[in-house]
């Protein structure tokens, strides 16, 4: 592994991907699970453990942004090293293109932490809930792995292909292509800041995730990855999740009943 002082391998750090909103919060569904969602709680956990652990790296007294960067380096998914299969330094954590998996658990900062884990929790649990432990897991995986590779794509086009991205928000990016599918019709209580007061409303689960994704996709096209975020990895990662729950999805009376919202 190597130091904390080696030279970044691109100026500006690296591309993050990062569901929180300023402007649409999400709180909580109505939709009630039938199990405990012990596969969600559990990535939330990692992804605590492994932000922990980022914030460890190196002697006491080193900067934030310097530990934060250099966890990018030897643990993001890198375009280049997933294209060519070589490490380009410093070492990584594992061979390439496996630092697809690890990059799915670091993440920039506490805020786009947070953001993540809030929306793994109020939308993960109901996927898990139809899909079951195991295949949510894969289908979790499979679309983080899918939002990478959107986004090494672009980058590579784009002739960044150096820049390191971090972040869960590809995987739970799947998750809300899944939810849309299966619980268009529930309601999630968001809050949405207007300067200083936060106004409380509930909005259908179709538009709320629908209005996410069409501005992942503007913000895609005025700005492209050069904006420091990976909204291609959003859309890829949304795409691949809405396709797939087609086939993944359960087709019997208990997902039936699930998808339907409650009545008030």
């Amino acid at each position: 592994m190597g130091r904390l002082d080696a030279q970044p391998r691109v100026p500006g750090g690296y591309n993050t991907a990062g569901l929180g909103d300023r402007d649409l919060i999400p709180l909580k569904d109505d939709i009630p699970t039938g199990r405990v969602p012990v596969v969600t709680v559990a990535l939330i956990v990692l992804n605590a453990l492994a932000f922990a652990w980022q914030l460890g790296l190196g002697p006491p007294g080193t900067p934030m942004d310097v530990r934060l960067l250099y966890s990018a380096q030897i643990g993001g998914a890198i375009p280049h090293e997933i294209l060519t299969l070589r490490d380009v330094g410093p070492r990584d954590l594992v061979p390439p293109p496996f630092t697809i998996l690890t990059s799915m658990f670091l993440h920039g900062g506490v805020l786009h932490l947070a953001g993540n884990l809030l929306f793994l929790w109020v939308f993960g649990n109901n996927v898990e809930d139809t899909l079951g432990r195991v295949r949510f897991l894969l289908f979790y995986l499979g679309c983080g792995v899918a939002a990478a590779l959107a986004q090494t794509l672009l980058s590579a086009a784009a002739g960044d292909p150096l820049v390191p991205m971090v972040g869960a928000s590809g995987a739970i990016a799947g998750v809300l292509g899944a939810y849309m599918v299966l619980f268009p019709r529930a309601r999630v209580l968001t809050a949405i800041p207007i300067f200083v007061i936060v106004r409380l409303v509930l909005l259908p689960a179709g538009f709320f995730i629908g209005l996410w994704f069409a501005m992942q996709v503007l913000y895609a096209l005025a700005g492209g990855s050069g904006a420091g975020v990976a909204f291609f990895a959003h859309i890829g990662g949304f795409v691949a999740g809405w396709l797939a729950i087609r086939v993944l999805a359960r087709r019997d009376p208990r997902r039936s009943a699930s998808s339907r919202r409650p009545a008030p």
